[in-house]
């Protein structure tokens, strides 16, 4: 696990309000040397916690504005198995195997209730899956995010700019 520190945490933040940014433009957005923002940029790539600069998609603005939860029950010693169907189905924009009464909960997209229908036929296919459930999601609450998740915790203290002691 990484400890951000207040540099991390307004190099993100600068990424969050400005994806396109390059190393020169955070440098000045958070008032940090070039080098110091990229030897920043660089761990925070290393160590995994910045896994890419997007472009974030909006499936629904793409036209898949259908957007459903399934919760898999799967026969015992079938997550791989399940793993490799499940991404052979574009629609599957996620999944995760969970505890609780499933086994896997999926993300899917799709056109219209009728696509929808038809990637749930796929999933209830796989001779892997015993039961499905599905929730149709009707609006998004709290779209995701994780800067509220990054700043709940104290920065770590290390040498840095004045700025950022």
């Amino acid at each position: 696990m990484a400890d951000l520190d207040a540099l991390d945490l307004a190099l993100i933040t600068a990424l969050r309000s400005n994806p396109r940014a390059g190393v020169l433009q955070l440098s000045r957005l958070t008032t940090v040397a070039r080098a110091t923002v990229q030897a920043h940029l660089d761990r925070l790539e290393q160590s995994g916690v910045i896994t890419g600069y997007g472009p974030d998609v909006d499936v629904a603005a793409a036209g898949f504005g259908v957007l459903a939860f399934v919760t898999l029950e799967i026969h015992q010693g079938a997550l791989e198995q399940v793993r490799e169907e499940l991404a052979a189905i574009p629609g599957v924009l996620e999944a995760y195997a969970i505890t609780g009464v499933g086994d896997v909960l999926c993300q899917v997209a799709a056109t219209s209730h009728a696509d929808l229908q038809q990637t749930l036929l796929r999933i209830d296919g796989s001779p892997s899956v015993a039961r499905s459930t599905s929730a149709i999601a009707l609006s998004t609450v709290i779209k995701r995010r994780d800067l509220p998740l990054l700043t709940s915790r104290p920065a770590a203290r290390g040498t840095r700019s004045p700025s950022f002691r």
